[in-house]
């Protein structure tokens, strides 16, 4: 896989939509199909929020790296920072949430990892000494 693109932002809230807005518009001039951008953009921008949200939560604010490497049947995207890791060192497994009930005990968050799972082609998530690592996969035939 060739790296196509690679950044860093302060894990925060404007600076995460800054970074993923940048992410998206060079994945875009590598002519990414249009509805493939969607399902990237929206993984991606749940992946980063899990970052800010909780690989940080509690302590100063680290920064977050993104990495894009592409080649002509996938794009991986790496997600990577220094803060808390995952519970068990291990991905959640993104059930969907029960929406059986009535509206106003329906959950507000716990869509992120659902969505993750059902809009990339496979995930792969690792633990390096202090490092979080997230790699996103997507199927992307380009023309």
């Amino acid at each position: 896989m060739a790296e196509i693109f690679a950044c860093s932002f302060t894990a925060t809230e404007l600076d995460a939509r800054s970074g993923i807005a940048a992410v998206m518009e060079r994945l875009r001039e590598i002519d990414l199909p249009d509805e493939r951008a969607e399902d990237v953009q929206i993984a991606l921008a749940e992946a980063v929020n899990n970052v800010v949200e909780h690989a940080y939560a509690g302590t100063a604010k680290g920064d977050v790296r993104i990495k894009c490497n592409l080649d002509s049947q996938e794009l991986q995207i790496q997600i990577c920072d220094v803060g808390f890791p995952l519970t068990d060192c291990a991905l959640p497994p993104g059930e969907p949430a029960d929406l059986s009930g009535p509206i106003e005990t329906l959950p507000e968050g716990g869509f992120g990892w659902f969505l993750i799972r059902e809009l990339t082609s496979r995930l792969h998530y690792e633990r390096l000494g202090r490092n979080n690592r997230l790699s996103l996969y997507f199927q992307v035939p380009l023309s």
